[in-house]
């Protein structure tokens, strides 16, 4: 594997941990917050839906960069 392949992959998993990290975080706040700023419960509904989209969003870079250093041992 080249050095800038390294890098590039390198990047996108410091992205996937930190979108997994803040998303965890956001989701967390939103649904302390929700019930005290008396919020209806479809908003939990809509903070569950955008953390869901985050993390499928993070699996497909995952397994992209699985994808990338299979292709590299071949």
């Amino acid at each position: 594997m080249g050095e800038q392949q390294d890098k590039a992959l390198a990047k996108k998993g410091q992205t996937v941990g930190l979108v997994i990290a803040v998303t965890m975080v956001l989701w967390l706040v939103a649904n302390l917050a929700g019930p005290r700023l008396g919020l209806p419960g479809r908003y939990a509904l809509l903070f569950d839906l955008a953390a869901l989209a985050a993390l499928v969003w993070s699996m497909v870079l995952i397994w992209q960069m699985w994808q990338a250093r299979q292709a590299d041992k071949q």
